[in-house]
């Protein structure tokens, strides 16, 4: 029997993960839309000058209605990927944070997301999922075949910590394709399909981990907190925007300010596959909250998978009736890979944001680019993950 959940209804592959199934760097954009391409390409320069505002207050106000009616899907999120990043760009590429975003930038901005299912700001999947290409394409998607597309300043640490994603998301393809066969597995009470299965998934969380831990080699944490991480916030919870910001021109918002949390690698759709898979919750705290909001910020399509996991996944239901020491073993293991990621995620946290100092107006050391308090959650979230084991 077929498993009924299918990567290919969810916008994912084996070998691509939730990355795009698409050349990236080979998707064109209609002649209206050179001069916003053209200036998203140009924000390492004019970003600085220092006075990025004026560069993107003179462009057109475009009507993305015909374009988001008849363009493909890869035009779509090309054309989201260049405006987030003009959009993160213009908030947070001068010392003080605007109160309003103009129409050039809003209008476009406010359509595409309406039309992508997704919110008007840079989202994980146009900072990652989007944002790549392959050097070789008759190479593997790995570290060293990987460039990124679209920058803010650009430079190697930028880089690097998109393409440290990238890769993960890319290896983990794998592992999230022995989902449904797990789902299917346990269901009809495999127990030997389910045991192989798992083992497979526990060698591919070995390479995912060992990806992350890589992230040091490129990315300098003073660099990373300084040059990178300013662009990338949002503005919910976030004192230097006040109450948020006027999207100009959008009429449905009536003129008022809007909120919405900035990109997060918290918006990655593997953790919360995995977690559902494995039957992990988490009580109820600030966080919980807040990566729950969290889940309306992925493509839609990737979170109904995460939907779909967690409503039919009997995994830990079927383990825990087995009484089967070999299938509690792989289970454990999985458990323990999932909290190791979290363990570097915590580390990562502390050196790359908490133990840095203050910086300009919205890039808080206490406060994640998502707008929260992460640092006394991320280790609850870990130590709560390794109670699953059986």
């Amino acid at each position: 029997m077929q498993p009924t959940l299918k990567l290919s209804d969810h916008d994912m592959s084996s070998d691509r993960g939730f990355l795009c199934a698409y050349d990236a760097a080979d998707v064109t954009l209609p002649s209206d839309l050179a001069a916003p391409e053209q200036a998203a390409k140009d924000l390492p320069r004019t970003l600085l000058t220092g006075r990025v505002r004026k560069h993107l207050e003179a462009l057109p106000v475009l009507d993305l209605k015909a374009f988001c009616a008849d363009a493909s899907d890869a035009q779509l999120r090309t054309a989201m990927v260049r405006y987030a990043f003009m959009v993160q760009a213009y908030v947070w590429g001068e010392p003080a944070a605007p109160t309003t975003l103009p129409a050039s930038l809003a209008v476009p901005m406010w359509a595409l997301a309406k039309r992508l299912g997704q919110q008007p700001l840079l989202p994980y999947s146009a900072y990652v999922l989007d944002n790549w290409d392959r050097l070789d394409r008759t190479k593997p998607i790995a570290l060293d075949n990987v460039w990124m597309i679209q920058n803010f300043l650009s430079g190697q640490d930028e880089a690097w910590f998109v393409l440290v994603h990238v890769a993960i998301e890319a290896r983990a393809g794998a592992m999230l394709a022995e989902i449904p066969k797990l789902i299917e597995a346990a269901n009809t009470g495999d127990a030997a399909a389910v045991e192989a299965s798992l083992a497979r998934v526990n060698k591919v969380w070995d390479d995912v981990n060992a990806i992350f831990d890589r992230m040091p080699e490129r990315c300098d944490p003073y660099v990373y907190f300084h040059r990178v991480r300013p662009y990338i916030h949002g503005w919910k919870d976030n004192p230097a925007l006040g109450p948020g910001l006027i999207y100009e021109g959008v009429a449905e918002t009536n003129g008022r300010p809007q909120t919405f949390r900035g990109q997060t690698g918290s918006q990655s759709t593997i953790v919360p596959s995995m977690d559902a898979l494995l039957g992990v919750g988490h009580a109820a705290d600030p966080l919980r909250t807040f990566l729950d909001e969290l889940h309306v910020y992925r493509p839609p399509a990737h979170r109904t998978f995460v939907d779909e996991v967690r409503a039919s996944s009997k995994l830990r239901a079927f383990i825990q009736a087995a009484g089967n020491p070999n299938l509690r073993e792989v289970y454990n293991i999985s458990i323990q890979s999932l909290a190791r990621f979290r363990t570097r995620h915590l580390e990562y946290a502390a050196s790359y944001i908490n133990k840095q100092g203050k910086d300009t107006a919205g890039n808080d050391n206490d406060v994640g680019t998502g707008g929260t308090p992460f640092m006394k959650y991320l280790k609850k979230h870990r130590d709560e993950a390794e109670q699953h084991l059986l």
